[in-house]
């Protein structure tokens, strides 16, 4: 596998799929020799929000401009961060808790761009991307939820 420099665009893999969010696989996607640092971070369904208990979580996006949009963002956190690769997911249909509804994998020969990095994709794809989710809840009501930053949300549920 090559490495990029940080001068040089770093090589993404973006998906919006149905199917389940292989970890290891995002991990083998971005990594090499030349890395010092791969990351890895999953997003799950909670089972619980604003003191309520969470059935499901059911995601919908306009997938083109979704799509689009994830790579966009991965490719600036790339050339911002120096990265080598990124790779990310995001699921959409229904989920449960416990299952993964984000996959972000970046590689990068140091650390701290790594983690830097991976943050600032998880910030951007909540606030950027068309995705947008209905949450279930157990006694038989849903609402949709707006997106928003962790920054955003401290002590408040996303």
């Amino acid at each position: 596998m090559d490495t990029h420099p940080p001068s040089q665009t770093p090589a993404v893999s973006v998906r919006i799929s149905a199917d389940p969010i292989d970890g290891e696989a995002l991990v083998r996607r971005v990594a090499g020799p030349a890395e010092g640092a791969v990351i890895l971070f999953l997003g799950t369904v909670r089972d619980h929000n604003l003191e309520r208990a969470v059935i499901r979580l059911d995601y919908e996006a306009y997938e083109p401009m979704a799509l689009r949009e994830l790579e966009t963002v991965c490719a600036e956190a790339g050339k911002r961060f120096g990265l080598s690769r990124v790779a990310a997911v995001h699921r959409i249909g229904s989920l449960e808790p416990g299952q993964t509804s984000l996959g972000v994998a970046v590689s990068s020969p140091h650390r701290d761009a790594a983690y830097r990095a991976s943050r600032w994709i998880v910030e951007e794809v909540k606030r950027r991307l068309p995705v947008w989710k209905r949450e279930a809840y157990a006694d038989g009501t849903d609402r949709w939820l707006a997106g928003r930053p962790a920054s955003a949300t401290r002590g408040a549920a996303p």
